[in-house]
């Protein structure tokens, strides 16, 4: 009886630099596009009809994930969906995992913030930026100014061959009840802006559009139904 042996792999130890040093920014960029599209597009539940979402009822912990439909706000090609999802860090901490592929911006980078009310027709009715509680300020550039630090203040998403990808965590906002969430009596919206938010770094009056300038994209962030 003939024994096979079949010659035994040995793999090579793990570099855990590899993939850095063989890749190029714009392969990572779109391996990050790849896992964000995924993630946008794959078990999200249906959510509840385009409008203001109302009160969450007393008692209630409230949602623990939201998604958004992006539109131009002039431009019908530009088009999008944003996912949100809610988690509590070891100690308890609340925060919000944000995740937004657009498709049809300019090349760049784009202001995106959460703004204080569910309505995209016109943008401008989506208002000012979310800032909830009794010394807010929710104007993005004026001279009682408080950007970057209203509660809705998000990171810029960046735009590459006309695809635009962002993946960030808050702890600024939640889904479930609370004085920081973003589905209160009017809701909430996603507004992208035509420019690069600079965060406005200035000690004295904020320049004017230094938060982004006008309203490119808006999308009505909605609650996800549980099963």
């Amino acid at each position: 009886m003939y024994v096979i042996r079949w010659p035994i792999y040995k793999a090579p130890p793990i570099q855990s630099n590899a993939v850095t040093r063989s890749s190029t920014p714009f392969t990572r960029f779109l391996a990050a596009s790849f896992w964000v599209m995924l993630c946008l597009n794959l078990g999200v539940p249906e959510a509840n009809p385009q409008g203001p979402p109302g009160p969450l009822p007393n008692g209630n912990a409230g949602p623990s994930r939201g998604v958004a439909e992006i539109g131009g706000c002039t431009d019908p090609d530009i088009t999008g969906r944003a996912t949100l999802k809610e988690s509590k860090t070891e100690e308890g901490i609340k925060q919000v995992e944000v995740s937004m592929f657009v498709k049809g911006l300019s090349d760049g980078k784009h202001g995106v913030h959460i703004h204080e009310a569910a309505a995209c027709e016109p943008c401008s009715e989506a208002r000012g930026h979310h800032d909830p509680g009794p010394n807010s300020n929710s104007a993005p550039d004026a001279p009682l100014f408080n950007h970057p630090y209203h509660m809705g203040d998000l990171i810029n998403i960046e735009v590459r061959n006309g695809i635009g990808v962002m993946h960030t965590t808050t702890n600024r906002v939640t889904l479930s009840d609370g004085r920081l969430s973003i589905f209160d009596d009017n809701g909430s919206a996603f507004i992208i802006h035509t420019n690069e938010d600079t965060y406005c770094d200035q000690d004295d009056e904020l320049q004017a559009g230094c938060a982004g300038g006008s309203r490119e994209a808006c999308g009505i962030i909605q609650p996800l139904s549980r099963p």
